[in-house]
Parts: C-alpha cells; structure tokens; sequence
C-alpha cells in the first residue's frame, strides 16, 4: 500500500517567487516543492517534499523538523519553498511533516510523543520517490524540531548527518527562565502539579539518555548566545553529553544570535550545507 496519499506542486505567484529568492537565493528556482499527504500510523499527515528540478542520479534525503507546536509553527507554501527549496538546490530531496493534528493533519500533536513516528515514517517515502538514495539520510530540526531530530536519533541509526538549530535539549518543566518554554509546557503537557507531566518532561529530554543516540550520526548544533526562548546552554549541556558518549559533533555558538539566527543566516547556511556535503557526499 502506498503511503504517499496525495501530492501538488507548489505555484507561487510572480510576487511571492521574487521574495522567496530575496530571501533564499536565485538558486530557489531551480527546485520543485510539493505539498504532500502521507499516512503515518494510519493517520493523514500533511507535509511537503523538495527536490531539484532536474535531476539525473539518486539524491541523499534529508528529514527537516518543524518547531513550535499545533498550528503556531506550521509552514505555509511560501516559507516551504523558500527553506525547503535551499536545501535542495544544494543537491538533496527534503521531506517534512506538520505532525498530527496540524494543517488539516488527522490525530492530535502531542509534542514529541506517538507524533514523533510522523518524522520517522517519512523514511517509508521513499519508496515511492524513484530518485531518493536509500543509504544517504541526513535530518534536520529547529526548536521543538531540534528535540524531535534527538529523539529520532534514539529510534534508527540510518542518519549519517544532523543539524539541530536552537533545538530543546532539556524540558526544564519547573523553570521560569523562559516564557517561551513555559508556554510550551503548558499547552503541549499540562499541568506542572502532575507526575505525568514531570514524566513526559524526562521522556522528551535527551539531556537524561544520550548514550541513546546512535553512533552513527554525525551532529552540527547551532545556538545564538542570545536565544531567549531556548536558552543556549541547551546545547551547551549537551556537547558535554555527547562528548561523554563518544558522539561526533560540532557545537557553534553565534554572538548575539537570536533564536531564529537572524543576524547569522548566511553563516548557519554555509555551515549546514558544508556539513552535510561532508557526510552524505562521502
């Protein structure tokens, strides 16, 4: 049975294309970015994939992992083609998903919980795209993506590279250091007073199993030292942990960088594609 239940390339209006090349670079109008439905435990999930226009052998694949949760962070057609379209113009086919419950997605976000199989059923894709390379898997995540990204390390050991931007390492589910995350907390797991809730905070903390992760994967982490959502010593705290695991890595911190990097885009561009050019090229 296919898994792939619908997909539709994405029109940008003339407008629309000028910004996103604006934004992107002119290389952007050298991919195709789909909008696509895909069954994930049964359940239709709504999501995109990308990949170069033309092409003429297989192409490594790399997951990316969208931050935020329920409808706040899910991404529309234009800011798909854009952060999409990137990735592929550097050679790769991109699958994403909006998780469960989002973007007309049946089932329920529950933050990092049964949505985190939406991630890895994306890999069963594959399949069905003639020109995805089966052996070169690369994911990417931000944010709650970049917990998501952890924590698909954990499940497959099929990714050869990851790149985690401001990605939430630790739920600090009793911490007032950010409002952001605070928020988080209480709309993705509930009340602070319950010992369910202080279960999921460990249950999606890499910080407390990293010796899960596989040892196959090659991570890049990337923090502003400003970010005042998730705070950088999130990934500070993990390069201890993964240098105790004997997990290759390489930790970036941009002075005064935001949690969107906005002020570094160009410098965090250059080293993601360098990183994965390293390890899914090879």
């Amino acid at each position: 049975m296919n898994k792939i239940v619908s997909r539709k390339k994405i029109k940008l209006s003339s407008s629309q294309q000028k910004f996103v090349i604006s934004g992107w670079g002119e290389d952007i109008i050298n991919t195709e970015t789909e909008a696509i439905t895909y069954l994930s435990d049964g359940l239709k999930v709504s999501g995109y994939l990308a990949y170069p226009k033309e092409i003429n052998k297989k192409l490594p694949c790399i997951i990316w992992c969208r931050g935020g949760i329920g409808e706040a962070g899910v991404i529309d057609n234009f800011n798909a083609s854009g952060i999409f379209g990137l990735i592929a113009s550097w050679g790769y086919v991109v699958l994403a998903s909006q998780y469960r419950g989002n973007a007309g997605s049946e089932g329920k976000d529950t933050f990092g919980g049964d949505d985190l199989n939406d991630v890895l059923n994306l890999t069963d894709l594959s399949n069905e795209i003639d020109f995805v390379d089966n052996n070169r898997w690369g994911i990417e995540g931000w944010s709650r993506g970049g917990m998501m990204t952890y924590l698909a390390l954990t499940k497959t050991d099929i990714f050869k590279a990851a790149v985690i931007t401001g990605g939430i390492a630790n739920l600090r589910c009793n911490s007032e250091e950010s409002k952001f995350m605070r928020y988080l907390y209480e709309v993705a797991i509930g009340s602070h007073l319950t010992e369910d809730y202080r279960n999921k905070c460990k249950e999606r903390s890499i910080i407390n199993f990293p010796e899960k992760i596989s040892k196959r994967t090659n991570l890049l982490l990337l923090h502003g030292t400003a970010d005042d959502k998730v705070l950088p010593h999130d990934s500070i705290d993990m390069s201890y942990k993964l240098i105790e695991n004997n997990i290759n890595f390489k930790l970036i911190l941009y002075e005064k960088g935001d949690h969107y990097l906005k002020a570094h885009r160009r410098e965090a561009d250059i080293e993601r594609k360098k990183w994965y050019q390293k390890y899914l090229f090879e």
